[in-house]
């Protein structure tokens, strides 16, 4: 007989750890088959600097397949049984099949009776073994869109939808690969970018920007993101889908209409209407910079595929548009899941954007302004004392223009936050003066805290621009220019730096004389130079401190041509057959409010904001 008594003090310590290791094992052989444990991916940039709020990890989520379907029973039939051949494993995985009624007027004939008899037959007696099969069966006519927009309101954070019309065939891979975007790109914090309402299973083909770029992807490349909804196996994100709902009754309640100049989806409406719903998603993703995820499996292959059959969106059958992703056909793990940072972004032109260009250090400085800069200059602006409808009307502008060698800089924000966030390179001026480097070499204060950190983050990025021998412009929010030549126009290789006498302009040349004043004396002089500036206005210009300082140093100043190249738009109302005429640069007093630079600006038909405070086009630049 073996006596069991308490442990020995000496196998104590043993004894605690056994069981530790005992109840570890126990909670991980308890847990759901759901793993959402975060992998350790490294934070983003702009997860840095900006909280995203990313969304806690569940014990498990819930996953709804929407299927829509009207009057095509084979095509019903096909898409059903691809579905329940899904491997699942032990989820569950709910089945919401949505019928759409025929038109019920005089012309209402046996045969559509029949036909839809046969469906809600065939839909009643389809085994779904993986959840709850449900069905709503419509007693009218709802169309395309209504099919679409009713299909969902999310109860939860925690529940996705799975949208698919009835003439889409999936993969068996098909859940697993959603099930692993859901746990990496929505639950797992490292990964998380509020700027992502989805997954689409199609393969990319289209690009809606008139003049966009064609989709070339390398080889390389199986995720990216991408603006565009797909309509042919489309995941749903709770939030974004919710916030779209609301913007879209608003929308609709005032009469609006989803326009977007420069996108084919814009003619698809002017020509269909209601009669589908993709240009008012549309319309709302490019007003709030959201993006979809997108596969690229390479040989026109895709985890769901449209077999295009006749209805709503096509006249007659064309077939399928690409080759489906099975197990015979998998030469990759598919479930690879790069990190968020490591993915590109594509706007509706096919144009790369980078998101979470964010400097809060003069490290950071130097990487961003090799990013940005073209023919070795860089723009410069300012976002210290201006409203978020006249920074977003300057972003259409230089869209419109194509220019892109500009930073935005100034105080920690959420307009600031949201131009990161968008792809916009922006220096966060709070964190960028409260940098140990900065202070280091500062050392100094000033009554007015703006004003400083303004002047200040200019002074850094003219010495950091010149050891990058990149030439630079600081400009206020307060004007606009009309061409991209301006820069060329405004000042000419004589002279190294020019002032605007009326507006903040400033532009200063990367030449070995301007390199050879902006040293560390230089720089400290600067500093006992803005401690002694008075509370007054002009004084307090940047515009004024530095040239005065340069002159001082033999500089010679250049004074901008206001006459041939400006007009203050904010003095009188002006046309595009009077005074604004020619003109390059339109500036404005930055205490005029936004309501009369709006009007001064629509006068000149450079007013490219709608009421979402968005680029009412979007312009394709090959």
């Amino acid at each position: 007989m073996v006596m069991v008594g308490p442990p020995k003090k000496h196998l104590l310590p043993l004894f605690v750890f056994l069981l530790f290791l005992c109840a570890l094992f126990f909670l991980y052989s308890s847990s759901p088959s759901l793993n959402l444990t975060p992998s350790n991916f490294d934070q983003s940039s702009i997860s840095q600097t900006f909280p995203l709020n990313p969304h806690p990890v569940p014990s498990t989520f819930t996953f709804l397949i929407k299927v829509l379907t009207f009057n095509r029973l084979h095509s019903l039939s096909r898409c059903l049984h691809s579905l329940a051949a899904a491997r699942y494993g032990a989820d569950r995985v709910h089945l919401h099949v949505y019928v759409d009624h025929f038109v019920l007027d005089q012309s209402t004939t046996d045969d559509q009776l029949e036909e839809s008899r046969r469906i809600l037959e065939f839909v009643d007696r389809f085994e779904w073994k993986f959840g709850d099969k449900v069905v709503h069966y419509r007693t009218s006519n709802a169309g395309l869109q209504a099919q679409w927009l009713e299909a969902w309101w999310p109860s939860s954070e925690d529940e996705f939808a799975f949208v698919v019309e009835d003439d889409l065939q999936v993969s068996p891979l098909y859940y697993e690969f959603l099930k692993s975007v859901i746990l990496n790109y929505y639950y797992n914090s490292s990964n998380f970018s509020p700027s992502i309402y989805g997954a689409s299973l199609q393969r990319p083909r289209f690009v809606p920007g008139k003049h966009g770029n064609k989709i070339q992807l390398d080889s390389g490349t199986r995720l990216f993101l991408y603006q565009i909804v797909g309509t042919w196996g489309q995941l749903l994100f709770p939030k974004p889908w919710k916030e779209f709902r609301l913007w879209y009754d608003e929308h609709k309640a005032k009469g609006m209409k989803p326009f977007l100049e420069g996108m084919v989806t814009t003619g698809w409406y002017k020509k269909m209407g209601e009669r589908i719903w993709t240009p008012w998603f549309i319309k709302f993703i490019h007003s709030r910079g959201y993006f979809n995820i997108y596969t690229n499996f390479l040989h026109e292959r895709a985890l769901s595929v449209s077999h295009r059959d006749a209805g709503v969106n096509y006249g007659k059958t064309i077939g399928p548009d690409s080759q489906l992703l099975n197990e015979t056909s998998l030469d990759f793990n598919f479930l690879e899941m790069q990190p968020l940072n490591n993915l590109k972004w594509y706007d509706f032109c096919f144009r790369e954007v980078h998101p979470g260009r964010v400097v809060r250090n003069l490290d950071e400085l130097g990487t961003v302004l090799m990013s940005v800069q073209r023919q070795e200059t860089v723009l410069f602006v300012s976002l210290f004392g201006v409203s978020e409808i006249v920074t977003r009307n300057i972003l259409c502008h230089f869209e419109r223009l194509n220019t892109q060698n500009y930073i935005f800089f100034g105080p920690h924000s959420d307009l600031l936050f949201d131009l990161a966030r968008r792809g916009h390179a922006v220096i966060d001026v709070d964190q960028f003066v409260n940098d140990a480097k900065v202070y280091k070499l500062t050392r100094f204060r000033h009554s007015n805290a703006e004003f400083m950190k303004e002047v200040l983050v200019k002074a850094y990025i003219i010495k950091k621009c010149l050891d990058y021998r990149y030439n630079m412009w600081f400009m206020n929010s307060n004007m606009l220019f009309a061409a991209n030549d301006v820069f060329l126009e405004a000042v000419t290789p004589t002279l190294d730096v020019y002032i605007g006498k009326n507006m903040e302009l400033f532009f200063s040349r990367s030449s070995s004389s301007m390199q050879k004043i902006w040293t560390d004396d230089f720089f400290n002089n600067f500093v006992t130079t803005l401690n002694k500036v008075s509370s007054n206005t002009e004084s307090r210009k940047f515009g004024q401190v530095v040239p005065k300082l340069l002159e001082q140093m033999g500089v010679k100043i250049g004074i901008i041509d206001e006459a041939n190249f400006a007009v203050n738009i904010g003095t009188s109302s002006i046309n595009q057959t009077s005074s604004g005429t020619g003109k390059k640069i339109f500036y404005w007093s930055s205490e005029i409010g936004s309501d009369i630079i709006a009007k001064r600006l629509k006068e000149l038909n450079m007013w490219l904001i709608d009421g979402d405070f968005s680029c009412t086009a979007v312009v394709c630049h090959q």
